[in-house]
This record gives structure tokens, sequence and C-alpha cells, in this order.
């Protein structure tokens, strides 16, 4: 009997087994584990944690898609994962950071705590309202006697931004501590994507 013949089929469902583990066993060297806007204030600690924004969830098959950039992670939740910042999994909503502390069993990655990230809280008095803003923009930056500044990814900048505004990514801050206004006189508004 031809050898090639047994061992193609046999290599086959070799690979296929490796496709069809429960869970994300296969923790690739590399595959990153925390969220790269995430990494301004927590690093990979080589512990089991996964920091970033949740895909999905299914109720069915109790798993949650866990998003980290060039990665996604598939981890199960049970009657016994701790959940703090939602009522439910399926109330958590798509896109959310969340952090999740995990455990292996027979293979798979298992959730021992869910946390989801709450919104920034900010002093009222220290927030600009639309109705403020919007007289300024119109007097431009340097009649208004104001610096915008737009904290998110340069790419979402050049997708549109408020008129007037100069980009400086929240992540690259440091490099680019420069661009601000040298009079300490200036208002500084700084906007985001979000609440976090």
């Amino acid at each position: 009997m031809d050898s090639g013949k047994i061992l193609s089929p046999l290599i086959g469902l070799a690979a296929l087994s490796l496709l069809v583990l429960p869970g994300n066993i296969m923790a690739e060297a590399g595959k990153p584990t925390v969220l790269k806007p995430c990494m301004q204030c927590h690093k990979d600690n080589g512990e089991n944690d996964i920091r970033g924004k949740l895909g999905s969830v299914s109720m069915k098959a109790e798993t949650l898609k866990i998003n980290t950039g060039k990665a996604a992670w598939l981890v199960g939740f049970d009657d016994e994962t701790e959940l703090d910042g939602a009522e439910a999994f399926n109330k958590i909503g798509a896109g959310k950071e969340i952090l999740v502390t995990y455990r292996q069993e027979d293979g798979a990655l298992i959730a021992d705590s869910v946390a989801v990230k709450p919104p920034a809280k900010l002093d009222q008095a220290l927030l600009i309202k639309l109705d403020e803003l919007g007289p300024l923009v119109e007097k431009g930056p340097t009649a208004g006697n104001f610096t915008i500044v737009d904290a998110r990814p340069g790419k979402l900048f050049i997708a549109g931004h408020i008129p007037g505004a100069i980009s400086i990514y929240d992540a690259k801050f440091d490099k680019n501590v420069g661009k601000l206004p040298k009079s300490k006189e200036n208002l500084l508004v700084f906007y985001c994507g979000g609440p976090t």
C-alpha cells in the first residue's frame, strides 16, 4: 500500500483537530493579549489577562470574543465567572473595553472574571459645552485664544475633525507635546472618540 495515501488523510485529520479545539488553547507566540491603546497604561504582564474590546457574546455557547488588535481570543464563561461593570454578559455591548482574567480548563480558556472599563469621570467644571465651543471655533484659534487638540488616532483626524484642531494622538502625547501653545493663557480643549 502507498504510504502517501495513508499519510495524507492523517495529516488532514491532524490539521482539522487543531482547528476545532475549544476556546483558544493555542496561545501563539506573539499573539497580543493587550490592545495597543491599552498599552499606554497596561503591559502584557505574562499572566492570564486579556485586555481588549469585546467583539461579541454568545450566550448559547457561553463564549466571549475579545479583540486585541491583530488577534481575537475566544474565552468561555460560566456561572462562577465574576462580572464587574455590567449587569449581564449580553449587556456589555460590542466595542467596550474589557479585562478578562482566565484559566485553562480541559484545553479551553475560561474566564474567572470580566471587568468592563467604566466611562471616564471628569470634573464638570473642566468640561466645555458645545454651545460654548461653537462661537470659539467660529472666531478661530488665534482670535479665540484657544487650541483644540484631537486626541484620536491620526487616521480618524484625517477622516474629519473640528475646524482648527491639531492632531495629538493620546498614545503619542509625550512625543508631540511641542505642538501645544507656549502661552499658558491659551484655553486648551481636548476631545477624543468616546467616554473612556
